[in-house]
């Protein structure tokens, strides 16, 4: 038998818009970190960079591709996506969405632009990113 599919359904409380919003990101779909592995690796297309992110359990993750904020691959916590407001869908990387996350040198999030695509990749990862995920006592204690 099949499973049954959750999908949201509009609450009334809420605004028209914030329903929209909430059912679209269903639409167009999107990753929520939680079901990923520990490693997986996810290539991220943004309407102004490709990114590259590979999951550290528990919301913590290696994120490279920005010129400024992650030339190399540096261990973040990934807030979530949201549409431009202050509405996060936390834990959640959705096409169309901009991705939020919480670097170590900054005091606000990071904001990506709009995201485009999101591709999971070879698990094969660089020299760096595998050494970093074979010390959990230190990816448990960056954040």
């Amino acid at each position: 038998m099949f499973a049954r599919a959750h999908f949201f359904k509009p609450h009334p409380n809420l605004c028209d818009e914030v329903n929209h919003n909430i059912v679209q990101s269903e639409i167009e779909g999107g990753v929520s970190l939680d079901d990923l592995p520990r490693a997986s690796t996810l290539r991220i297309q943004t309407q102004n960079r490709w990114y590259t992110l590979v999951s550290c359990g528990r919301g913590r993750a290696l994120i490279s591709g920005h010129p400024q904020y992650c030339p190399r691959p540096v261990l973040v916590r990934i807030e979530g996506s949201s549409w431009g407001g202050s509405m996060l869908k936390r834990c959640y990387i959705g096409r169309g969405m901009h991705l939020e996350f919480l670097h170590p040198q900054y005091r606000t999030p990071i904001v990506t632009s709009r995201i485009r695509e999101i591709r999971e990749c070879d698990p094969a990862l660089p020299a760096s990113a595998s050494a970093f995920l074979r010390d959990p006592a230190k990816v448990d204690t960056e954040f």
